[in-house]
């Protein structure tokens, strides 16, 4: 039994999916694949990346789903660009935006800069309403190096959130899952995403019939196919495709149904952290 599935309190063989949209306000097709599949389909959690240009659309649309934080420091396409809340010199690239690339970051960011930046999009989410039920890392680039992870904890402890970290299977060559439960942060036994521009219908029903005992999530991107999404990114064809298989595939759902996996959402984490 994982120490996840006790504090859940759950059957010691119970296989639990937490099925989480990434990308909240990157994008108005954004915006209306992930309430979308929130809304009529089988998601059960999204996180919202606050500097993107359309945080505040998805926060005038906000109905109370379970939403958390990607703490985001890049800004990765060519042409669409977004950039620090709080103006940190370091923290911005030579084309006004936050950098590309994870490396650029890591090289350049002044530490206190980007812990005052990733607090102040903690804050300003609390602003706009949301309730924020748990922590991600936008290209994983807040908890993947361990100067910055120890920002990545010290947000989770003192708002008191769940974190998504990567799987278990991944070296990131610190022991952040443990540096995690030595704080009191609950975090996914097991974590199943499919870089872009790969569509994650084979990838995540695959690791549906291949399920575990333990809490499993599973990440996708879903929008809606608009004008706008294609002029964003050449990834579009597999964001569009993360929408109908999180919305509209009965197979996939199907899949979870015979998995005998039952979907929770991070606010079921964060009760389970908080209670302790």
């Amino acid at each position: 039994m994982t120490a996840l599935l006790e504090r859940l309190g759950l059957a010691p063989d119970a296989r639990a999916i937490v099925l989480t949209c990434d990308g909240l306000g990157s994008s108005n097709a954004a915006n209306l694949g992930v309430y979308q599949a929130l809304r009529e389909g089988i998601a059960t959690t999204a996180t919202l990346q606050v500097p993107s240009p359309w945080a505040r659309g998805a926060a005038a649309d906000y109905q109370g789903e379970d939403v958390g934080v990607a703490l985001t420091l890049n800004s990765e396409f060519e042409t669409y660009r977004w950039g620090p809340i709080t103006q940190g010199a370091s923290l911005l690239d030579g084309d006004g935006g936050f950098p590309r690339t994870v490396s650029d970051l890591w090289d350049h960011a002044d530490l206190e800069e980007a812990r005052r930046e990733c607090r102040a999009q903690l804050e300003r989410a609390v602003l706009w309403g949301f309730d924020i039920s748990h922590l991600d890392g936008h290209l994983g680039a807040i908890y993947s190096r361990p100067e910055f992870f120890d920002i990545y904890l010290d947000l989770a402890r003192d708002y008191r959130l769940p974190a998504s970290l990567p799987d278990p299977s991944i070296d990131l060559g610190f022991p952040a899952r443990e540096l995690a439960a030595e704080e009191g942060i609950l975090v996914p036994d097991a974590v199943v995403s499919v870089p872009l521009p790969a569509e994650a219908r084979g990838v995540l029903t695959a690791a549906v019939g291949a399920l575990v005992p333990g809490v499993t999530e599973l990440h996708v991107r879903p929008a809606l196919d608009t004008p706008e999404l294609r002029a964003i990114t050449p990834s579009w064809a597999a964001r569009v495709g993360d929408a109908h298989l999180v919305t509209y595939d009965r197979s996939f759902k199907a899949a979870i149904d015979r998995s005998g996996a039952i979907l929770i959402s991070y606010r079921d984490i964060r009760a389970a952290q908080r209670a302790r």
